[in-house]
């Protein structure tokens, strides 16, 4: 049975992280290289770290922190944000990072997948979308935005997925807008038909609230992992509980160190 991992977000703004609804008006959620530091003891599979303002600042990425992030972990580390050219997946890869995401720079030039997969391996290279539920001429459209979620593409989600993989991608993280930070539960539908057009695992984000909507959107979405930031940062649902709830559902994931 394939193992599903569990993966704490980090939305870094200002060297701190950050929690918001649908991307916007956001909360300090505590220092990254502590909550880093918790979440490798608490047992989770991986860590993702994004710096939510670097594409919209037009900046680099925080690379600073990243290293010091690695310095406190051993979990494989996905980092994104900021990165626009295969030099600066470089520097991130030999600063410690495992992954890199694009997503923007992905979008305006699709090139790059191929350049960092070619270089890294697809296992490195991820693509984050940031998908939106959003009403056009009376009918409803998955598009996929960019920097930080405030720009339209007129891009249709699935296409862009399937696209990216033929470019080299081996892992996509949906993030379905419409569902960021509400903490009602994960867009099975959407993640569940992204996973079926894809033949690389899907990362499902956006919209945990509850060790129940992670089961769902694991089984029911089809996702291979599920993202989740809030309901781990403010320590509604330790990592340990939800392992924990999915190991007692049949869901299989490795058990978490506090059990």
């Amino acid at each position: 049975m394939l193992t599903r991992r569990i993966i704490p977000c980090l939305d870094i703004d200002k060297g701190r992280v950050v929690k918001g609804t649908k991307f916007f008006d956001h909360v300090d959620a505590g220092d990254p290289v502590e909550l880093a530091r918790r979440y490798e003891v608490e047992g989770a599979d991986e860590l993702v770290f994004y710096d939510i303002s670097a594409s919209h600042e037009g900046r680099d990425i925080m690379a600073d922190l990243v290293k010091r992030v690695v310095e406190v972990i051993f979990m494989p580390l996905t980092v994104g944000g900021g990165i626009r050219a295969l030099s600066d997946a470089t520097f991130l890869i030999q600063a410690g990072a495992e992954k890199i995401s694009l997503n923007s720079a992905a979008v305006k030039r699709p090139e790059l997948i191929r350049e960092i997969s070619d270089k890294f391996g697809s296992c490195a290279t991820v693509l984050g979308v940031d998908a939106n539920r959003v009403m056009f001429n009376g009918h409803e459209k998955w598009e996929v935005f960019i920097n930080g979620g405030r720009t339209p593409t007129g891009i249709n989600v699935l296409e862009w997925c399937e696209r990216a993989q033929q470019l080299g991608a081996g892992e996509i993280v949906l993030n379905v807008m419409n569902a960021d930070g509400m903490r009602t539960g994960y867009d099975l539908e959407m993640t569940s038909k992204v996973s079926r057009s894809v033949d690389v695992p899907v990362v499902a984000s956006g919209g945990a609230g509850s060790p129940v909507h992670i089961k769902d959107v694991l089984t029911l979405g089809h996702a291979d992992a599920a993202l989740a930031a809030s309901i781990f940062h403010f320590n509604q649902h330790p990592i340990a509980e939800v392992k924990t709830f999915l190991l007692s559902h049949g869901v299989s994931v490795r058990p978490a160190m506090a059990i």
